[in-house]
């Protein structure tokens, strides 16, 4: 062979091997080695001139998740005058985006943020005093524009979109802390009446306070696993647990190994817990923990990986301070 095929010859088999390279590095799946507990923390104080429960220390809580078009969009309350948005693409480390949301009113709490596939709208359910209403908007760091109250006497709302399309928002009586479900005709209107699915009736539920809230519901293998939080969302008695259905409205069924994750460990009042999943499938729990064990509103983001076992018995374990495999995450 002569020199010049010899020459043509390497040269195209390095081609080949950079081009393999550049392939496998644009559809890998890249895990972010570790990450520790909080990943994300601030605080505000507030000064009312009416007081209520959350006067004084403010930390960030409530969070809910949204995944679109390759990254995370968290929405917690915050200053409880509306909501800002974090960004991130890994779930670890997070950006401080705009302010998507005020009110003229303080009282503004725990938030959901669903995007609707049919009309390519997001959607935002606030809770401002007591009250659920929704907002919209055409992209998840925008401004939600007010479409009015949805439901009165009611807090901690979280749309649920089952495979066959129908809408469900499911909520927390309020007060009374009772969850329920309201199905939906479209994400702004109501069809027919709410259903009741649980209240407080176990020991862990009653610690502090008698109370069910921050709704989240997951379907796993045609059945309905109703996540909440229960105790005194102020206290380090706050926890998780689960109640599963064979349908979005019930009846629901309370796991008796609840709660699934509680405090200990440097782990005070783990609670309100929103689901997303990372690149490979696996489920995520994005939460809130008091910071310290002392009564109050003084809380940090935390994330932690939630996974059905073979009898579809659903487990997850909160931790803080410790280093842990981080979300996989396409590059």
């Amino acid at each position: 062979m002569s020199k010049k095929k010899r020459t043509f010859v390497f040269i195209s088999a390095a081609a080949l091997c950079l081009l393999g390279v550049m392939i496998l590095a644009a559809t890998s799946v890249k895990v972010d080695k570790t990450y520790t507990n909080p990943v994300l923390v601030e605080t505000f104080i507030i000064h009312r001139e009416q007081p209520d429960n959350f006067s004084g220390v403010l930390g960030i809580g409530d969070p809910t998740v949204l995944f679109h078009e390759g990254k995370y969009y968290l929405y917690p309350t915050g200053d409880n005058r509306g909501y800002d948005v974090y960004i991130s693409k890994d779930l670890v480390n997070w950006q401080k985006g705009p302010r998507v949301f005020k009110s003229v009113e303080p009282g503004v709490w725990a938030p959901d943020v669903f995007y609707n596939e049919m009309d390519r709208t997001f959607y935002l359910y606030y809770t401002v005093n007591g009250r659920i209403g929704v907002a919209k908007a055409d992209r998840p760091d925008g401004v939600f524009e007010d479409q009015g109250t949805l439901i009165d006497k009611a807090i901690d709302a979280h749309m649920f979109v089952d495979e066959d399309g129908k809408y469900y928002l499911y909520y927390v009586e309020y007060p009374g802390f009772r969850i329920y479900v309201q199905p939906m005709a479209s994400p702004v209107r109501k069809k027919g009446s709410s259903v009741h699915l649980i209240q407080a009736t176990d020991p862990w539920e009653k610690k502090q306070a008698a109370l069910t809230e921050a709704p989240w519901m997951l379907k796993h293998r045609g059945v309905y696993y109703l996540l909440y939080s229960a105790g005194s969302a102020d206290s380090q008695e706050y926890a998780i647990g689960y109640a599963i259905a064979p349908g979005p409205l019930g009846p629901f069924i309370k796991y008796d190994g609840n709660p699934i994750i509680q405090k200990g460990d440097n782990i005070f009042g783990p609670g309100h817990c929103s689901v997303t999943k990372a690149s490979d499938g696996q489920l995520w729990m994005v939460y809130h923990q008091q910071k310290n064990g002392s009564r109050g509103w003084n809380r940090i983001i935390c994330i932690d990986p939630l996974w059905f076992d073979d009898q579809g018995v659903l487990h997850g374990k909160a931790t803080r301070g410790k280093v842990r495999d981080a979300p996989k995450v396409e590059r």
